[in-house]
């Protein structure tokens, strides 16, 4: 499906073996306005529906929402506000109808999810004046119905945030199969291939730059990776630069929170949904994970910027410097991941710490840029594979996945070589 963008701007994880890259500075243009691109954005602001008391200003201990309405087919939905800076202390429900039926869902949580993703304070990407407080994304399949609600919390009083919308996005059609690049073809006869495809750990070597002569380098083999043009990512939507960090010490593994009624051929629209979610409606520069993976253990290249460098993302307030993170698309709070997916995690940082000298299996210390739990320039001790919840008052990624992250580092480790 190919639509109009119709955003409404009314509101206001040691040594490397390659080379260190800086922080890439200087202004970032606004996001072009493409009338004719793949997919959509409704923002719609939301009013008050519940009874408050007479003596308290707009928003505080009221219910906002949006009653049950026809609207543009869409996939995926999220709440977000005005300050990035201002908690949303809150239920948010949405119901949703399916493109072709009168049948109206239950009524489904959206995470509130608050602050945790986001790029560090001070950086240029913090402090665009763009970015704006949100939901997590919620994936509800192609629909054409929704009403929401949005709870203020009884114990804590505290008001809504100002400038509540709802956010729907259709992430427009999948790449046409005519134009997508022969499975067959090598990747480096093509700028921009779909797929990078696994290589083996000669071959990882050899494309890392690491001399014969050197010291045993423990690399995992590079697995396979969607790249951008494979998911069908609008390029016209992030910013145009791309910001590195000097080295990649760890990884943070989260999980997107959209729920895992997805399939894995949907795998891409989902993508492309929360990258449009973190660009059109939170203000981000790019989607804020730097890799993705999918519940049957397929890899995504998230961030711009290659692969294979230290790309800046904004996936763990406090310690996006010199990390990763990777976003498994799901929900594992109460769910079991896919043992794909488990496996794919391992053989993602078995690469990719490993071309930065990072031992899965090892601690790191990180400096905190300033985060919920920790002050800023206070020096933490982290696994190099650690959950998001490590760094940040947060159920992400979820218990069980969290719970499977041992496994994960010792896998990693072995398909280094370190056993």
């Amino acid at each position: 499906m190919r639509g109009f963008l119709a955003y409404s701007t009314g509101v206001a994880c040691t040594a490397a073996l390659v080379l260190p890259f800086s922080l890439s500075s200087g202004a970032h243009a606004a996001s072009p306005q493409v009338p004719d691109v793949p997919g959509s954005t409704q923002s719609l602001p939301l009013e008050v529906i519940g009874p408050r008391a007479t003596d308290e200003p707009l928003g505080r201990a009221a219910e906002q929402g949006l009653t049950e309405r026809d609207v543009r087919p869409f996939s995926l939905v999220g709440v977000v506000w005005d300050d990035v800076d201002t908690e949303l202390h809150a239920t948010v429900q949405v119901r949703t109808r399916a493109v072709g039926s009168a049948r109206w869902s239950g009524w489904r949580d959206v995470e509130t999810h608050n602050e945790e993703h986001r790029a560090d304070r001070g950086t240029e990407e913090s402090d665009s004046g763009k970015v704006r407080g949100s939901t997590a994304p919620l994936w509800v399949g192609e629909s054409d119905g929704v009403e929401v609600r949005v709870q203020a919390g009884r114990t804590e009083r505290a008001p809504l945030p100002q400038g509540l919308r709802l956010e729907l996005v259709d992430p427009g059609a999948a790449p046409d199969p005519a134009d997508r690049t022969p499975e067959d073809a090598p990747a480096d006869a093509l700028e921009e291939p779909d797929v990078l495809p696994a290589l083996s750990p000669e071959e990882t070597k050899a494309q890392a730059a690491v001399p014969e002569t050197a010291e045993k380098p423990y690399i995992g083999p590079r697995p396979s990776i969607i790249t951008r043009k494979g998911w069908g990512a609008d390029e016209s939507l992030r910013e145009k630069e791309f910001a590195y960090t000097t080295t990649v010490k760890a990884a943070f593994v989260h999980h997107t929170a959209t729920g895992n009624s997805y399939t894995c051929a949907q795998a891409p629209s989902v993508l492309r949904s929360i990258y449009r979610y973190h660009v059109v409606s939170s203000g981000w520069r790019d989607i804020g994970y730097n890799f993705a993976i999918d519940k049957c253990g397929n890899i995504y290249e998230g961030r711009a910027g290659g692969v294979d460098r230290a790309v800046l993302g904004a996936h763990t307030l406090g310690f996006n410097k010199d990390s990763m993170g990777i976003a498994v698309l799901g929900t594992y709070s109460l769910s079991t991941p896919p043992a794909a997916a488990v496996t794919a995690i391992a053989k993602l940082t078995a690469w990719k710490l490993g071309l930065f000298g990072a031992n899965p299996s090892g601690k790191v210390v990180l400096t905190s840029g300033g985060s919920g739990k920790y002050a800023k320039g206070v020096k933490v001790n982290f696994n190099v594979i650690s959950g998001h919840r490590d760094g940040f008052f947060t159920e992400c990624p979820g218990g069980l996945l969290y719970s499977k992250l041992g496994t994960v580092r010792s896998a990693a480790a072995t398909y280094q070589g370190r056993d």
